[in-house]
């Protein structure tokens, strides 16, 4: 299975070392934070303590740095799209975050309807470099199910991807301030897609995220209490500790450990880690399902079940499903069938 899942890890070959980046000119917008960058002339030393300070501020104030002005110009179309065959719904709307890449301030989400009156919704996050197709049948199954479905493009992902990159480097990568704003992006857009479904009539909320996408509706989650229901593929406490560890972020790694440590990245990259927001899962009722593979080489199986301790040590309620394979394998057959299959039924019962 090891093998299997490193062939399946390997078999892209345009993966980039790019230099390690502070990325300061990413921060000053953010709110909640209140804190300005070091001059001209200062040390690797003062910029390391700008981060670890920034973030502590952002953990504390997280409902504002999570907060956005709701989009205005949702449009939904029905198209098809280059190099496909069949009509697909398709939502647009401007980000509440802009970036310096046009392409990526609009988002686009597939919408899937179910056909039976329902007012129960989910929004479901792709994995990071997730093609524009993927997650297409688990869609299509949980309108089946009679749960509309919403498949948003990530950040810097199908549709938003720049055209100086080939894959979704800019959502993680070795420039610290750029992964915090594209996840605090992630977030605030998934947020957003919340708004236009609940406009749209549905009352009852769910998220589904796979690897990254699990991070981002970790984030979300914590910080709206619309969602109720969450389904979270791949999981960990840490988001530095995927990218140290995982085999597909090897070259991120490459690009940040001749300067900084795991510690110390841990500290840099605290605001977008799960870690520091369990609290805000207590007493607010949701309910969690948690999917980890037994030889995942990317989300160490260690870091899914160390949510899942914090889980209990919060008592949230929460069910644990085991994949008797990879990360990358998860998307193999038989294994996508379980995956769907444990899924589907959780947000059949629970929303």
């Amino acid at each position: 299975m090891f093998d299997w899942e490193t062939r399946l890890t390997t078999r892209d070959n345009n993966r980039v070392v790019r230099p390690f980046e502070w990325g300061e000119d990413w921060t000053t917008h953010w709110p909640g934070v209140d804190l300005a960058p070091p001059g001209n002339g200062a040390g690797f030393d003062d910029h390391e303590r700008y981060f670890q300070e920034l973030n502590r501020r952002i953990i504390a104030n997280s409902d504002q740095f999570f907060s956005y002005a709701h989009p205005t110009d949702f449009h939904l179309s029905t198209r098809i799209l280059p190099g496909e065959r069949e009509a697909t719904h398709l939502l647009e709307f401007t980000s509440p975050v802009r970036t310096p890449h046009p392409v990526n301030n609009l988002v686009s989400a597939r919408w899937y309807p179910a056909k039976e009156h329902s007012r129960k919704a989910v929004v479901l996050l792709p994995h990071w470099n997730s093609k524009p197709h993927s997650y297409i049948a688990l869609c299509k199954i949980l309108a089946k199910l009679g749960i509309s479905t919403l498949r948003l493009s990530l950040p810097y992902h199908d549709r938003r991807l720049p055209a100086d990159t080939q894959r979704s480097d800019y959502a993680v990568s070795a420039n610290i301030g750029r992964t915090i704003d594209a996840t605090r992006q992630a977030v605030i857009d998934t947020r957003a897609a919340l708004d236009w479904l609940q406009h749209m009539g549905y009352e009852h909320f769910g998220i589904v995220g796979t690897s990254l996408g699990s991070c981002y509706a970790f984030l979300t989650s914590a910080h709206d209490d619309r969602i109720k229901v969450n389904a979270f593929n791949h999981a960990s406490t840490y988001f530095s500790d995927v990218v140290w560890t995982g085999q597909s972020t090897r070259h991120v790694r490459a690009g940040i450990e001749p300067v900084m440590d795991l510690d110390r990245l841990r500290q840099v990259w605290g605001a977008i880690s799960p870690m520091n927001y369990f609290h805000k899962f207590q007493e607010k009722q949701k309910k969690m399902l948690v999917i980890y593979a037994t030889y995942d080489l990317t989300f160490l199986p260690e870091y899914s079940k160390q949510v899942i301790e914090q889980f209990a040590a919060h008592r949230i309620e929460h069910e644990v499903k085991v994949l008797p394979c990879g990360h990358y394998s998860t998307g193999e057959t038989p294994f996508k069938f379980m995956d769907g299959w444990w899924i589907g039924k959780f947000l059949k019962t629970a929303l």
